[in-house]
């Protein structure tokens, strides 16, 4: 087989489109509802690179991290600003077997959490706003299209990608 006649699966597979097969091969898959949002704590948070040239920066809280039995990984996000103030935080699911991302709720200061309204599966590559998911999904929360065996994977593969940047 010569590499023309293989460029087509490998552009949709860059591009996520083993994904989308992966959607396609159990079309019976139900989530299972999200648990409400967990507490988190700032001092948690183990820090993943999004982009060297974002003025954010991003971590997950440890304690929050679930792998949930439909295969959905949940967990609590925080984006800081780099120049101090503005905090962006998020409770959020990775469906790592067809690379799409869920805002269950966001944190307010004053008031708490607020569940999103009408949540929706939205794919990690064709996001508009940072690619914190898919960056997430990279450094340790989707071993290939699944889920790690445990939490504790997630944690060692997110910590082992910041010593490597360290390093």
């Amino acid at each position: 087989m010569r590499f023309r006649d293989l460029a087509p699966a490998l552009l949709a597979l860059a591009a996520g489109g083993a994904f989308a097969q992966l959607a396609a091969d159990n079309p019976d898959w139900r989530e299972n509802d999200a648990p409400p949002p967990p507490a988190f704590e700032l001092s948690r948070l183990v820090p993943f690179e999004v982009s060297a040239s974002s003025s954010l920066a991003f971590g997950v809280d440890a304690g929050t991290i679930r792998i949930g039995g439909d295969g959905v990984v949940r967990y609590v996000v925080v984006a800081r600003s780099k120049s101090g103030g503005a905090t962006n935080t998020m409770y959020e699911g990775i469906r790592c077997a067809t690379g799409e991302f869920k805002t269950y709720a966001r944190y307010n200061e004053g008031s708490g959490w607020t569940p999103v309204s009408a949540p929706e599966w939205q794919s990690m590559y064709k996001a508009v706003r940072p690619r914190y998911a898919l960056e997430l999904a990279r450094q340790g929360v989707c071993a290939e299209n699944a889920p790690p065996p445990s939490v504790q994977h997630i944690l060692r593969d997110l910590r082992n990608q910041n010593e490597q940047k360290r390093g």
